[in-house]
């Protein structure tokens, strides 16, 4: 039970295509956003859906596999962990994001499922 402690799985649609950073130590990084959606019926029988964002970064094997097979508009299924960080915008203020470390994931809209 320990590994649960900290453990995330999402499935959701890419908002946008990956973004790519390569560092100077060598190491890669990509960060994107996945929506998920929930829905229920009001009183009136009518049908509202939630939409959420979640940030999510990934480094090493798992950007370079995302960075090859993943695509905006595509359904993936994540597994990773939350990890909450500050940040000071160019006006000095500082803000605060939870995002999620990917450590797995397998795109469910793609023909070949392959997973890393």
């Amino acid at each position: 039970m320990s590994t649960l402690k900290n453990s995330v799985q999402l499935m959701g649609h890419l908002g946008q295509d990956p973004e790519v950073i390569n560092l100077d130590s060598g190491k890669k990084l990509v960060k994107f956003s996945i929506a998920t959606n929930e829905f229920y019926y009001d009183n009136s029988g009518e049908k509202v859906t939630n939409t959420y964002w979640h940030n999510i970064v990934a480094w090493g094997k798992t950007a370079s596999f995302i960075e090859t097979y993943v695509k905006k508009g595509q359904e993936v299924l994540l597994r990773g962990k939350l990890a909450p960080r500050s940040y000071e915008t160019k006006e000095g203020e500082k803000r605060y994001i939870t995002e999620i470390n990917c450590s797995e994931i397998v795109p469910t809209s793609q023909k070949s499922q392959r997973q890393v």
